[in-house]
C-alpha cells in the first residue's frame, strides 16, 4: 500500500488533496503534517513513498526541508506543489532536490492524480 505525506500549512489544502488522492486510490495510506517538525517526526516514524511538500511554512521553507529528507531518505520521491510557481521557484525546487514541481495555480486534480499514478504504479 502506497504512503503519502502532505505537508502543507493550508488545513484546508491538506483535506482537500487528500480527499482526491482517496477517490483514485483508496488503498493509499496518506498523513498529513502542517509544519517542517511534524514532517521530520512522521518521516522519521516511517519514511513515505512519497511526499507533497509546500514551499511557504511554518518555521522552516519547504526548500530546506526537502534537503533534510532527502539526506535521510534520498528514495523518497518528493513533489513541491505550491502558489509560488516562478522559474526562480522552480530552480529553487529542483536544487533541494525535489523530484516534480507542480503549480497549484496551473494545475488540475487530474493532473496531479496521472503523476501519482506514474509514481505509485509498479514499474
Amino acid at each position: 500500500m502506497p504512503d503519502i505525506l502532505i505537508v502543507d500549512d493550508n488545513a484546508a489544502f491538506r483535506k482537500t488533496l487528500k480527499r482526491i488522492l482517496l477517490a483514485r486510490f483508496p488503498s493509499t495510506h496518506i498523513r498529513e503534517a502542517a509544519d517542517g517538525n511534524g514532517a521530520i517526526k512522521s518521516t522519521k516514524k516511517q519514511a513515505p513513498d512519497l511526499i507533497f511538500m509546500d514551499v511557504r511554512l511554518p518555521g522552516e521553507n519547504g526548500f530546506h526541508l526537502t534537503k533534510r529528507i532527502k539526506a535521510a531518505h534520498p528514495e523518497i520521491v518528493i513533489i513541491m506543489i505550491t502558489s509560488y510557481d516562478s522559474s526562480e521557484y522552480q530552480e529553487a525546487a529542483f536544487a533541494s532536490g525535489v523530484d516534480f514541481f507542480i503549480s497549484k495555480k496551473a494545475s488540475t486534480a487530474q493532473d496531479i492524480l496521472e503523476r501519482v499514478k506514474f509514481i505509485i504504479s509498479p514499474k
